[in-house]
């Protein structure tokens, strides 16, 4: 996203910024506040990790603020970075609020937009725990600054000063725990507009003086008024674990809150600590640290009212990437974001839903639950279709089911046709690597990866690297045109450009690309997307082997193990009675012909049990 957020010399954006900050932030309270003491290190990641964390598998995220009230981003952005936007140039969303909120209309203007009138903590309480949720992390505090709760700390910025009028930290943290739903709190480190330390504006090393004298005294309010059992920090990226006292706040956070604490890993550079977070992965992360997923059901963790509907999760590939998170000895944390009203939309909660009812069928094989000697099987997908141009930017995502997110290939092949006889450069950029062929020559070879950022810092970055390879055509002619492309881990991105003596550059257009030689009306690239994918998940629990089908098995279930014992029973999960098995050549094969549709205990994944067998 960085790349769109460099349109505006950096002088003037200081001078916009350092405006906005001291209109935004007219007081900051006196007393630098630093914590003495606290445990090593070597003590802290030693401290065992809380029972309950283990068994509660999946958990619900909240990003609700002021950045509710737009909703608004690229179709591929996350919209609760609306105000750095803003900052940075980003000319979509600068013309979408002149054009619907007038030219000068200031982010701060939102907040009294903020009603959150229809807010019910008790409803959102209801639909957690009808999601089958364990605990929640609410957003206490974004990157704007924006608190959730009566800070006095962020006087005016505030829900109790600016917007609803109410301490929604509060009500929802009572109402979860009346639920007996875990309550996590949120709580970013850094602050975009604060005017003691501009993030991603001022110099990384000048933090100090915001930390000591509003990050530390204001998350320390909030920890002590709501008592979290988890905390979630964020924005971490730029600075040390000793830049932000990471050692001494967790000491006093756990020393506070006792054994059930467990925070997450994102506290700078140096801190290794916490449950891990990948943020919009495939799911299937190899840790010796409890660890989960964390994504949107969309593109967009705050409300994103630009997303396409097919940006979102169905019900099946929610449930398949929760129970392959779990299958890896992992959890899933997956994010509603509720409209500026306060009412979560009913595609999400029908979303969060479906996956409580699975999981109140195959609760046995999720919750408190081992990993086997295996992860589960995987075979190869392909998907086929026809791409106009090759342009994308997937960012975390799959070009399309069923190629998963992570590790996959794509080769377009066809046909080139240029419009002038002259010499042409063409560049190709690519977030891992991609090769380029034109009439059987190699032009482009970049297939070397690139260095990823944090978990938590490589949504903001772009990474695509590119190179350039010059050759000769000819008007009108038809030259057979290939490219290779590779995704490894994290962003996704590829694209191919042109130019000539007679032609500016510009991504290669459809009009000079055509899937067959000879051919008269253009269309594209012939494209081929390859990924492996998993269709069964294996999970050890109340010794117990279960494996979860994220296809049905039609006549019979088969895969290898070891010698079960003779004594062992297999059943489905959700439907009584056994079913018949046997052991050969070293393989487990099911009989599950008897099965009729009306029997089988959903439509998206189902679960067998081997009792006995681990």
């Amino acid at each position: 996203m960085k790349s769109c957020f460099n349109r505006i010399n950096h002088k003037v954006l200081s001078l916009i910024a350092g405006i906005f900050t001291v209109i935004l932030f007219f007081h900051v309270p006196a007393g630098a506040q630093t914590i003495e003491g606290g445990e090593s290190w070597e003590s802290l990641r030693a401290r065992p990790y809380p029972e309950w964390f283990k068994q509660s598998r999946l958990g619900i995220f909240i990003h609700w603020g002021v950045y509710s009230v737009p909703s608004y981003g690229g179709a591929e952005s996350y919209a609760e970075w609306y105000l750095r936007g803003l900052q940075a140039g980003a000319q979509n969303r600068i013309d979408f609020m002149k054009k619907n909120y007038g030219d000068d209309f200031t982010y701060r203007d939102f907040a009294p937009l903020f009603k959150a009138e229809l807010f019910d903590a008790n409803e959102w309480a209801e639909i957690f725990s009808k999601a089958g949720a364990g605990y929640i992390v609410m957003v206490t505090k974004h990157h704007d600054g924006y608190c959730l709760w009566p800070s006095k700390y962020a006087p005016g910025w505030n829900s109790m000063e600016n917007g609803p009028k109410r301490d929604l930290v509060g009500e929802l943290a009572e109402a979860v725990r009346k639920q007996g739903i875990r309550f996590g709190a949120y709580y970013s480190l850094p602050e975009w507009g604060h005017p003691l330390h501009r993030w991603y504006e001022d110099p990384n090393d000048s933090i100090a003086r915001y930390v000591e004298q509003h990050m530390i005294p204001q998350f320390k309010e909030m920890v002590s008024a709501y008592r979290p059992d988890l905390i979630f920090t964020d924005g971490e990226w730029f600075n040390t674990a000793e830049d932000w006292h990471a050692r001494e706040l967790i000491s006093w956070y756990y020393q506070l809150v006792g054994s059930d604490a467990i925070v997450n890993d994102r506290w700078g550079h140096g801190a290794d600590i916490g449950f891990k977070t990948p943020e919009y992965s495939s799911g299937g992360l190899n840790t010796d640290r409890p660890w989960a997923e964390v994504r949107g059901l969309g593109r967009s963790f705050g409300l994103n009212r630009n997303e396409k509907l097919s940006a979102y999760m169905s019900p099946r590939d929610l449930i398949h990437l929760f129970a392959r998170t779990v299958a890896y000895g992992g959890g899933l944390i997956i994010n509603v974001g509720p409209g500026a009203d306060g009412k979560i939309p009913l595609l999400q909660q029908e979303r969060i839903e479906a996956l409580g009812e699975w999981l109140s069928t195959n609760r046995e094989a999720i919750e408190g639950s081992k990993t086997w000697i295996r992860n589960g099987e995987e075979k190869e997908v392909k998907l086929r279709r026809t791409d106009p141009q090759v342009n994308f930017n997937w960012v975390r995502n799959s070009p399309g089911y069923p190629i998963v997110e992570d590790n996959f290939t794509a080769a377009w092949e066809g046909f080139l046709v240029p419009a002038y006889t002259e010499e042409y450069t063409f560049a190709a950029t690519a977030d891992d690597g991609v090769r380029i062929y034109i009439d059987g020559k190699l032009l482009i070879d970049k297939w070397a990866g690139n260095t990823e950022g944090t978990d938590s810092e490589a949504m903001r970055q772009n990474n695509a690297a590119g190179n350039n390879g010059k050759i000769k055509l000819e008007k009108g002619r038809y030259y057979p045109i290939k490219i290779e492309y590779r995704e490894e881990h994290q962003n996704a991105s590829v694209s191919l450009s042109w130019k000539s003596k007679s032609l500016p550059e510009e991504i290669v257009p459809e009009k000079n690309l055509f899937t067959s030689d000879g051919q008269k009306q253009t269309n594209g690239l012939s494209a081929v997307y390859r990924s492996m994918r998993q269709y069964m998940a294996y999970t050890v629990n109340h010794g117990n082997l279960y494996a979860i089908c994220f296809e049905w098995p039609e006549k019979q279930l088969e895969f290898a193990a070891a010698e079960p014992p003779k004594s062992m029973k297999v059943s489905l999960l959700g439907r009584d009675g056994y079913l018949p098995w046997s052991y050969n050549n070293g393989k487990i094969t099911v009989d599950v012909s008897g099965i009729t549709y009306a029997q089988m205990p959903g439509h998206y994944a189902w679960t067998f049990r081997f009792e006995g067998m681990e």
